[in-house]
């Protein structure tokens, strides 16, 4: 079988970029099973209530729901089970120094293969207040509306 090349999307948390405003972004291997890695190339994950904590240096995601491999045996993985992400010693300090501070927290946001290997994005985020999620989405509103009377206006340039 050939090597995979590129990027295959997985799993996305579209609801982290909607309550959190994203800091900084880093992508992490992951530590998995081996029917953990069939079940991801199923295309079945959700990362809607994961969340990253780190204890001594080290990494781990928790709460990132990978069912269970249809055909696995005994040897199964448990669904919400934490696992390890792999990222470089500097990179785990930075994190910890600025997830110490207030209103701080480190969420997964995309989860996929690159070159056959599962990745993790994670994000540095602070949390929205509510009439910051109002305004962002009055934003996209108001962007999509000028989008649309653009391309009314071109439509009726050519016709």
């Amino acid at each position: 079988m050939a090597k995979e090349k590129g990027r295959k999307l997985i799993a996305q948390n579209k609801k982290a970029r909607h309550d959190y405003q994203i800091l900084d972004t880093y992508e992490a291997g992951l530590v998995l099973s081996g029917t953990e890695v069939k079940s991801l190339r199923q295309g079945r994950a959700s990362l809607a209530d994961g969340f990253v904590q780190l204890d001594g240096h080290e990494a781990w995601l928790h709460n990132v729901h990978v069912p269970e491999y249809s055909q696995g045996t005994w040897t199964n993985h448990s669904a919400r089970r934490k696992r390890k992400l792999l990222l470089h010693r500097v990179e785990i300090d930075k994190l910890e120094s600025k997830s110490q501070e207030t209103g701080h927290t480190i969420v997964p946001l995309a989860l996929y293969f690159k070159d056959g290997r599962a990745k993790v994005e994670i994000a540095l985020a602070r949390g929205k207040k509510e009439y910051d999620k109002r305004q962002t989405l009055r934003e996209k509103q108001d962007r999509r509306e000028a989008e649309r009377t653009i391309s009314a206006i071109k439509r009726k340039q050519r016709a």
